[in-house]
């Protein structure tokens, strides 16, 4: 199909038919030929230039993620960006060849939560019938070659932030939500990260840069705490050699810090967080675990310790991640450490579920 343009606009010829990774059951992912989808009223269709993995899409791969369209029908993939090809009704906060990054949520605009800007746990989550839509959770994503995206949830790029950077400015996205909701102003705070993937990296980077006194990353492999250092942890605690408790009440004094901030999904990491949080300090945690864990909820009241909880990339914080990028004060593409055609989707899900290679953000590319 030809795509009707305005004045002064590229035009795009889009095709009929796509490749896309269709999940026809659990661990069950093909690369088939799928019709190209058409923007609806508020939305535009977007060519994909790569699309980013993380451990929510094993989740799903594995037929352990609720609220998935069925089998067979539906496409995953979260972490994408690529070029606006087509814009669909009341569409004018975007012209065609815009290159975008995305937030994944997109609340239904009409529940309590989403009308106080907490869409990422809009009330009818799931419910495409109320307009709720999650792209590669609850709604096809990007793990395809033409997407479409509600226009409340993209943001342009400017010429000097890469695709790369793109699919980490979503994952920095969640990082800021979370400091957005534990209070923001860390200026001056000490901080530790437990957790050296990609939300923890970008967020260690974010911390750095919003001016945090000293920021202790936490993790267990070498490479990982490297590239934090890089990043603009000032101390990183490799738990393999040492206790992490230990050495950031060390490095505090022994008051503890201001901020815990846990990104690991490690099942003591919780508790690890209440041992170093100061009192009168907070914790955030957004990460996911596989199973129930156990902290000292008595130590943490005892303390008056505040714990805080976010979900994805809420809060309009792609477009505060956008904006870090555009200044040079967020660097994604550095951490993309693998790159797939599309049609290896399998492949480079069994790289990042046996850590072939140390992957560190792997992205296919249509």
């Amino acid at each position: 199909m030809t795509i009707p343009t305005r004045e002064q606009e590229p035009s795009y010829s889009v095709p009929e038919s796509m490749r896309a990774a269709v999940l026809f059951g659990p661990q069950d992912m093909r690369v088939v030929d799928k019709p190209v989808p058409e923007p609806g009223f508020g939305e535009v269709l977007v060519k994909v230039a790569m699309c980013g993995t993380c451990g929510t899409d094993l989740k799903i791969y594995d037929g352990h993620f609720p609220q998935t369209p069925p089998y067979g029908e539906f496409t995953p993939g979260h972490e994408w960006t690529g070029t606006v090809v087509a814009l669909g009704e009341s569409v004018d906060e975007f012209a065609l060849g815009d290159r975008v990054c995305i937030e994944a949520h997109h609340g239904c605009g009409r529940c309590d939560n989403c009308l106080v800007g907490k869409y990422t746990a809009c009330l009818n989550y799931g419910k495409r019938e109320k307009g709720h839509r999650a792209t590669g959770m609850t709604t096809n994503g990007g793990f395809a070659e033409y997407v479409v995206h509600h226009v409340s949830s993209l943001y342009k790029l400017p010429d000097n932030v890469s695709h790369k950077d793109a699919v980490l400015i979503t994952t920095a996205g969640t990082g800021l939500y979370g400091l957005d909701a534990a209070g923001g102003y860390i200026a001056g705070q000490d901080v530790a990260v437990f957790g050296p993937g990609p939300v923890g990296l970008m967020t260690v980077e974010a911390c750095e840069q919003l001016g945090a006194n000293q920021v202790i990353l936490v993790g267990t492999r070498e490479s990982r705490l490297q590239v934090g250092r890089k990043l603009g942890a000032d101390h990183t605690v490799n738990v393999r050699e040492r206790d992490p408790v230990e050495a950031i009440l060390e490095l505090t004094g022994g008051a503890g810090v201001d901020l815990a901030i846990e990104c690991s999904g490690a099942s003591n990491a919780p508790q690890q967080c209440v041992e170093v949080t100061k009192r009168g300090g907070k914790i955030l945690v957004v990460a996911f675990y596989k199973e129930p864990v156990t902290l000292d909820l008595s130590a943490v009241v005892r303390s008056d310790i505040t714990l805080y909880t976010t979900r994805g990339e809420g809060g309009n914080n792609v477009k505060r991640a956008v904006s870090l990028a555009a200044q040079g004060r967020l660097h994604g593409e550095g951490l993309v450490t693998h790159e797939y055609p599309l049609e290896d989707i399998t492949e480079a899900f069994r790289v990042m579920r046996e850590r072939e290679g140390d992957p560190l953000k792997i992205v296919l590319v249509p």
